[in-house]
């Protein structure tokens, strides 16, 4: 009997295990590397989703159309590219665009040029009264830009000057007190060695600068440069202040807000207006974010 029963329960074996379906296959390594990485970056993808949420809903509305923009609709159902172009028709944009590109690089630039001595200054050179004069510093970090606005205004309208975007950006060759800041901070972690050694060698100091320190602070230099361009790009108040009167010389921030009040109902355009305002600093930074992070990761290592 238990010769004859045997091959009956092995033939029936696979047809039972044939009846129940394919077994789901095992998770290989790579999907649990995938899993474990999404569970270790979790509150990192739920911030990006965060700050990147308003910035899709700028870009989707943009290329609505003027009806559907008013409505609570996510998702466009005709994909209007003519907004961008219509911003252009209505708007000086062009015009905007170039009065912030001479603002934004024109005090970028003259900030550098006054700033880096000064840093280097601080950080290389003995003389009496040194503390003080980073006291002084980080004193005019702390004062807000209004207390002086009246008095400073009163300057430029003496000089004539009111109306244009030269009060905002000659300031800039006096050095900016956060730049300075950070950049001593970063030359003073600087081996002091590089700078003997240029000097045994006979280099004076301001060669010993443009030769030896300035190659080894680029990502200070470029993490400095693109917070100064980002301020002066993204200025409301100094336009404001200075240029309102005279249309010719307003600014992105400046024209964007006009524009957006002459088209208050048109949240298509308008976000259209925004998208083209955010998409230079967003391409710069995209570009420039390495040397940036590294930059303000560098700053501050030694005080």
């Amino acid at each position: 009997m238990t010769a004859q029963t045997t091959p009956v329960t092995l033939a029936t074996r696979p047809a039972k295990a044939a009846s129940r379906g394919p077994r789901p296959a095992a998770r290989g390594p790579r999907g649990r590397a995938v899993l474990y990485w999404i569970a270790t970056h979790a509150l990192a993808i739920a911030l990006s989703l965060m700050f990147a949420g308003p910035l899709v809903f700028v870009a989707l509305t943009a290329v609505m159309s003027n009806d559907q923009a008013l409505t609570g609709d996510l998702w466009p159902r005709t994909w209007n590219w003519g907004n961008f172009t219509d911003v252009f028709a209505r708007s000086q944009l062009l015009s905007w665009l170039g009065n912030t590109f001479l603002y934004a690089g024109l005090g970028t630039a003259f900030m550098l040029l006054s700033s880096i001595p000064v840093a280097y200054a601080m950080a290389r050179f003995r003389f009496r009264g040194r503390k003080l004069a980073f006291l002084a510093v980080i004193t005019m970090m702390m004062l807000p830009p209004q207390v002086v606005a009246v008095p400073v205004y009163l300057i430029w309208a003496r000089l004539d000057l009111t109306g244009t975007l030269w009060p905002l950006i000659l300031p800039m060759l006096f050095g900016d007190a956060f730049s300075i800041f950070l950049l001593r901070q970063f030359l003073v972690s600087i081996p002091r060695e590089y700078t003997e050694a240029a000097k045994v060698d006979g280099c004076s100091d301001f060669r010993t600068l443009v030769k030896v320190i300035l190659p080894m602070s680029r990502p200070a230099i470029a993490a400095v440069g693109l917070f100064q361009f980002f301020y002066c790009w993204n200025d409301y108040y100094g336009p404001l202040l200075y240029a309102h009167t005279n249309e010719a010389n307003w600014t992105l921030s400046l024209g964007l807000a006009s524009f957006r009040a002459l088209h208050s109902v048109q949240w298509n355009l308008t976000m259209a207006a925004t998208l083209l305002v955010m998409a230079p600093v967003i391409v710069v930074f995209f570009f420039a974010q390495k040397v940036f992070i590294e930059g303000v990761t560098l700053t501050g290592v030694k005080g």
